[in-house]
């Protein structure tokens, strides 16, 4: 089985096994999801979807955020780690956002990089939710289940494995494949225990398991 027909076999049993594959970052406006994704470096998806609750309720739109003062931002972020510096990053994002887009997240990938704490993984993940354009978010899911499965041989720099991704995962499918690959690897294929391959729906054709 060549990479490419691998890839179409895991991403049509991965559909079947999880239907509705969405982000797990609770947002109403793009700009939110920005913050959100900023902010989940580190820190799990759960907790940034009740800290995040605070902020908003503070500072309700992108300007108030932008008028803030990043100690007063990083008071309400610190219980997702690394409040300094995620704080700054949200303070000048919001600000260039008010400034030069006119209070919009800009839906170019290049523009996107250019903003303050926001990588290669953000931006995809915005292209893709926000704009329903082709994306691959590598997070450590994708990272590890990729290369556990066979789509990728042993490569873990996550730029190196969406450029690899996406010589063999049709552009449509990229955004919510790599939501599918989030579930699976939280539920399935975990990181701190032994995968539960047993009622693995990919345990026939994954290279983890001996089979080329």
């Amino acid at each position: 089985m060549t990479k490419e027909q691998l890839a179409l076999t895991v991403i049509d049993r991965l559909k079947e096994e999880y239907p509705h594959a969405d982000c797990t970052l609770d947002y109403d406006n793009a700009w939110k999801l920005l913050v959100s994704v900023r902010l989940a470096a580190q820190c799990t998806d759960a907790r940034v979807n009740v800290v995040v609750k605070d902020l908003y309720d503070r500072y309700p739109t992108v300007e108030a955020l932008a008028n803030a003062e990043p100690s007063d931002i990083e008071a309400i972020v610190r219980p997702c780690g690394l409040g300094k510096s995620k704080a700054r990053d949200i303070s000048a994002c919001m600000k260039i956002l008010h400034e030069q887009y006119n209070d919009k997240v800009p839906d170019d990938f290049n523009a996107l990089l250019k903003l303050p704490g926001v990588g290669r993984k953000s931006a995809n993940l915005i292209m893709g939710d926000v704009f329903g354009k082709p994306a691959i978010v590598t997070d450590t899911h994708c990272i590890r289940l990729t290369n556990r499965i066979g789509l990728v041989d042993n490569i873990k720099e996550p730029k190196k494995v969406e450029m690899a991704l996406w010589k063999i995962i049709p552009p449509e499918e990229g955004s919510d494949f790599c939501h599918r690959l989030v579930i699976h690897g939280r539920e399935v294929c975990t990181a701190r225990t032994h995968p539960y391959c047993d009622k693995c729906c990919l345990n026939d054709i994954c290279e983890k398991n001996g089979v080329k």
